[in-house]
């Protein structure tokens, strides 16, 4: 059965929204604020609150102090001796306040790199629920959304990419990536609004 907007068919049992780092870090007064992550959350908010138990938000977690981290990861944390969690504290970590109500029965699972998928928490939460699509939301679109999309195109899941659900700190290359996800990956990345995912998860 076809859905508008969804190529594959509707949305079902086997479905996760899997929600990417909409923390307190990204946010203003932040060096890492994404300037319109408030402008997306309502629609994220409106998806969680009818699926939390369907939902998987990941966080990003900074190391403790600079100088720790592997490879171009520790020069990355000179650069960003600010964000450490020494430097800022480990309630910048949390979600949201109004996602972060919702766990449980969301599930929270943590990353210390843009992928969740090296790791392995969140292929292994996945394959015990046998779960082969992917709602796609948060941020950003081109860097720890894209790390998500590509290893879930490699891992062989059905990825639902909810375009008026992300962020990015970056106009223009969040909307290259848009481009590159219609263009170059349109037969594994379905684009859709948030009104076509809240229609059509049954």
């Amino acid at each position: 059965m076809s859905v508008p907007g969804l190529a594959y068919g509707p949305l079902g049992d086997k479905c996760v929204h899997l929600c990417v780092d909409m923390q307190r870090l990204f946010v203003e007064p932040s060096p890492w604020a994404t300037p319109w992550i408030t402008r997306v959350l309502p629609r994220i908010e409106s998806l969680v609150e009818r699926r939390a138990a369907q939902t998987v938000f990941t966080r990003f977690l900074p190391v403790q102090k600079p100088g720790q981290g592997i490879g171009t990861w520790k020069r990355y944390y000179q650069r960003w001796a600010s964000m450490t969690l020494e430097k800022i504290g480990p309630e910048m970590v949390d979600l949201l306040p109004s996602l972060a109500m919702h766990c449980p029965p969301a599930s929270v699972i943590d990353k210390h790199i843009y992928s969740p998928w090296f790791e392995g928490r969140v292929a292994n939460f996945l394959a015990k629920r046998g779960i082969d699509t992917l709602v796609i939301t948060g941020g950003e679109t081109d860097v720890c959304v894209l790390a998500t999309v590509l290893g879930a195109i490699d891992l062989g899941y059905r990825v639902v990419l909810v375009t008026d659900a992300l962020c990015s700190s970056s106009d223009a290359t969040h909307d290259a990536l848009l481009t590159v996800y219609h263009q170059r990956f349109a037969q594994q990345v379905e684009t859709v609004e948030m009104e076509t995912i809240l229609s059509s998860w049954t």
